[in-house]
Formats: C-alpha cells, structure tokens, sequence
C-alpha cells in the first residue's frame, strides 16, 4: 500500500540587521526544505510552529500555506522556503509540524524536529 511522507529539515542563520541585543530581541533566519519521501503525491496545507526561547517563552504559531504556497510534491521532490523568527533571547529553539494532504485526502502530519535558534559563537 501507497505511503505518504514527508522528511523535513532546517537550516539557522542568525538576522544581526533584525537583532537589538540592548532591546532583547533576537532574529534568525531559517531554512526549510520538505522531500517527499513517500511514494504517493501529497500536499502541504498548513503549519504548526512552536518558538521557545531559553526563559521558557513560547510562541505559537498557526496558519494556513508557508510563505504564501501549498506545494504539491510528487514522490522524490522537494521544496523550500525561507523565513524568520524573532525571540527575547540569544539561544532558542523552534519545532513544528505540516498538516499534509495526499490526492486521495488521507491527511498526515510531516514532523519538523526541534532545531537550535542560535549563533554558532554562543553555543557551548
């Protein structure tokens, strides 16, 4: 039987001209690439972001697309967007999760593992 999935990695760049370190605000740039790794064509219809920052801060983050788009992703291809993130400390983290939906409308969930939100100097 026909599977559908996603794989889901990240990619962090710190944002110095979007940081104020003296306000406590810190921005990253991240990277998201989503392959198909399935064998059947599925779509990406919304997402689920949860920010955290080491104080314990958690932001939400709830919406319909990424970056205004709905990829369908036939089996072995891939997309990737760009964004960013803002939070009230040098270090951080971000995990999530797609809402997909193959042709057939099964729905399934493409797991994004937590990723560091953080400079690479900062960290020990």
């Amino acid at each position: 039987m026909a599977q559908p999935q996603f794989s889901c990695s990240a990619h962090v760049e710190p944002l110095p001209e979007q940081t104020d370190a003296a306000q406590g605000s810190f921005a990253f740039s991240y990277t998201i690439t989503i392959v198909n790794s399935g064998d059947i064509a599925a779509q990406l219809v919304a997402r689920h972001w949860q920010i955290t920052d080491t104080q314990g801060t958690v932001q939400e983050v709830h919406g319909l697309a990424v970056v205004g788009h709905q990829p369908l992703l036939q089996p072995g291809e891939s997309f990737r967007y760009s964004s960013w993130a803002q939070i009230g400390t040098p270090q951080g983290s971000m995990q999530g999760r797609f809402l997909c939906v193959t042709e057939a409308a099964e729905v399934f969930y493409a797991e994004v593992p937590e990723f560091l939100l953080a400079e690479a100097g900062t960290l020990h």
